[in-house]
């Protein structure tokens, strides 16, 4: 190893590393500058996979990396649909199942971010796959979809009986609000000036 003025290192290798940390780093910062635009970041995500099914489409091929990406995504949304401590296996703190339980938020086994990351990361990766034919692996589609929509079927009756079975749900619209009692009406008679 060259070591330069200041015990600055030249070599290519050091160049390089120092190359790939400052794109690295600029990449999460854009990352990091999406996680608030939730809406955004689906939609540019529904972009992403209206181009990859576009692609499929045009070049009536590539069923089984299809079929993969299926899979892959079933296999997320399990993660996504799931508390992070499985009340079923573990012996600590449940999810409440009871009125008078403490109140526990949801906890994803797979945050919305990274749900949303790893979906959209597939589908470019599954799209730069049908640049190659290596991939393009001749199948009877037909058989491939119907055995999707079977496991797919299967585990989300599965996954639903779950969340019925220890009471959960995944999904929260905002943050609750108490409302109080409100304050009762006052009667246009106790409101009246009383001359006597």
């Amino acid at each position: 190893m060259d070591a330069g003025v200041g015990g600055e290192d030249h070599s290519p290798e050091a160049a390089i590393s120092r190359w790939k940390f400052a794109v690295s780093r600029q990449y999460q910062h854009i990352l990091d500058k999406t996680t608030p635009h939730v809406l955004r970041r689906w939609i540019g995500c529904l972009v992403v996979a209206s181009v990859y099914v576009l692609r499929v489409y045009l070049v009536q091929g590539f069923y089984i990396v299809s079929y993969a990406l299926g899979i892959y995504i079933l296999n997320l949304l399990i993660g996504f649909l799931s508390p992070q401590v499985d009340p079923e296996i573990h012996d600590g703190p449940t999810l409440p199942t009871r009125g008078s339980d403490e109140f526990r938020p949801f906890v994803r086994r797979l945050p919305e971010f990274k749900f949303w990351y790893s979906i959209t990361k597939a589908f470019c990766i599954a799209f730069v796959m049908t640049f190659f034919s290596a991939f393009d692996v001749p199948v009877f589609w037909p058989i491939l979809l119907f055995y999707w929509v079977v496991l797919f079927t299967l585990t989300m009756r599965r996954q639903i009986s779950h969340m019925i079975k220890y009471k959960y749900v995944p999904f929260s619209f905002g943050k609750q609000r108490y409302v109080g009692k409100k304050p009762p009406a006052l009667s246009a008679e106790s409101t009246s000036p009383t001359m006597n």
